[in-house]
């Protein structure tokens, strides 16, 4: 076995796109993000075996320290054969030596490997799949677990809801919820129009209504803009705009009003129900009507994607697309698009690991999720392997200052 520095990219790419591990979080365009946006500096680290095979890849996205070390993050890494012991444990020693030489006080990973089965309270499933064994090799070695943290503490989500693609779709839909689908087939209802373009100004103003009501902090427009412009360079990334013209609607919710009111003269039965239906007909036409606009995009979802596997990642939507069930919508197409595209899974980028948690609006948005998600998923959580044992038990204590200092 043979440890490699800096994997070119073509090299590195190759081998991380065609492993049944890929995650986009481990690709060369996602560190190149990370160096123009965070200031992180990315290292394509490998290990090749004896006929200079690729066999294990880890992006280590490094952070300088005013003490002149440094500490790395390997996001859903490392890419390598987990089930293979002797292959962990050689490129665990290959990096002892490179944070050696490259004055990294530790590095922390946190692999795209389930823990547990779990069920929808998220409590372990009796008899279910498990990596224990793994856990326990891992701490055998040196590494250090951080916690089975439940919400949004660590640097990745813990838990997510993964859409399992490789069956037909009608098992699919099976899976999701009536009231999902319900929404999906009203949404036709108001003529939406999906588009694929990289609309990233559209979306920022869309995300920004999102973060106002839901109490979150968005990035900057420029987080988007490189967001696209580095993951679309290995195609992985796809924008699902959903857009509503407010005149075709005001005409259609017209004509659809009259054809109520001459039903409702004649009906003898079903005047409950067509007056219901005139009454959400006229309140649409009052939200309509006075909107002086051809087009109006209400709902931007990106998703990015490797070789097999599709996240979703931002969402930015506005009144108009609840009105117009356009949210829904945007992840039902984004999950049909996935599966046509022969995707292994959809995976919906993280959620709660408590159902019930009363933390901001966490377990609305698992409810959200949980009626078009498929498998409720718990992650192993993150490892550290550490080089400096004092600078690492006190860094934290020293960032703090630090940054308080420079505020």
């Amino acid at each position: 076995m043979k440890f490699i520095d800096n994997v070119d990219r073509e090299t590195y790419e190759k081998f991380t796109q065609g492993h049944e591990k890929s995650h986009f979080l481990e690709s060369y365009a996602w560190g190149e993000f990370c160096r123009r946006i965070k200031g992180q500096v990315p290292h394509y680290v490998g290990m090749t075996d004896d006929d200079g095979n690729l066999v294990a890849t880890s992006l280590i996205l490094e952070r300088k320290t005013p003490l002149g070390y440094g500490y790395g993050y390997s996001p859903r890494g490392f890419i390598i054969d987990y089930k293979n012991k002797e292959l962990i444990k050689e490129f665990t020693e290959y990096l002892r030596d490179y944070m050696k030489r490259m004055k990294l006080i530790y590095i922390k990973f946190d692999p795209d490997i389930p823990y547990q089965d779990i069920d929808e309270d998220a409590n372990p499933i009796p008899g279910g799949n498990n990596n224990y064994e793994l856990y326990n090799y891992m701490l055998s070695l040196g590494y250090i677990h951080t916690g089975f943290y439940k919400l949004y503490d660590g640097n990745q989500p813990r838990y997510t809801f993964r859409i399992n693609l490789k069956r037909s779709w009608e098992e699919i839909e099976g899976c999701m919820s009536k009231s999902f689908l319900k929404s999906v087939k009203r949404s036709f209802g108001y003529n939406l129009v999906v588009d694929n373009e990289e609309r990233t100004e559209e979306f920022f103003r869309l995300i920004q209504s999102n973060s106002a009501k839901d109490d979150f902090d968005a990035h900057d427009l420029k987080y988007y803009q490189v967001f696209t412009e580095e993951l679309k360079k290995e195609n992985g990334v796809k924008y699902f705009n959903i857009s509503i013209r407010p005149k075709e609607l005001v005409e259609n919710i017209t004509s659809e009003i009259k054809k109520v009111k001459e039903e409702l003269e004649k009906a003898t039965k079903r005047k409950e129900d067509l007056n219901n239906q005139l009454t959400r007909l006229e309140k649409d036409l009052n939200t309509f009507k006075d909107i002086d606009k051809d087009e109006v995009v209400v709902c931007s979802l990106i998703c990015t994607y490797t070789k097999n596997r599709a996240w979703s990642m931002f969402i930015g939507s506005d009144d108009l697309a609840n009105i117009t069930f356009a949210v829904t919508r945007s992840y039902y197409e984004a999950i049909k698009d996935a599966y046509d595209n022969g995707y292994e899974f959809f995976d919906l980028f993280g959620t709660p690991g408590d159902p019930h948690t009363t933390y901001k609006n966490l377990a609305k948005l698992h409810d959200f999720k949980r009626k078009f998600g498929d498998k409720y998923t718990e992650f192993i959580g993150e490892f550290d392997l550490v080089n400096k044992k004092f600078l690492y038990k006190i860094l934290p204590v020293l960032l703090k200052v630090y940054r308080k200092l420079r505020r």
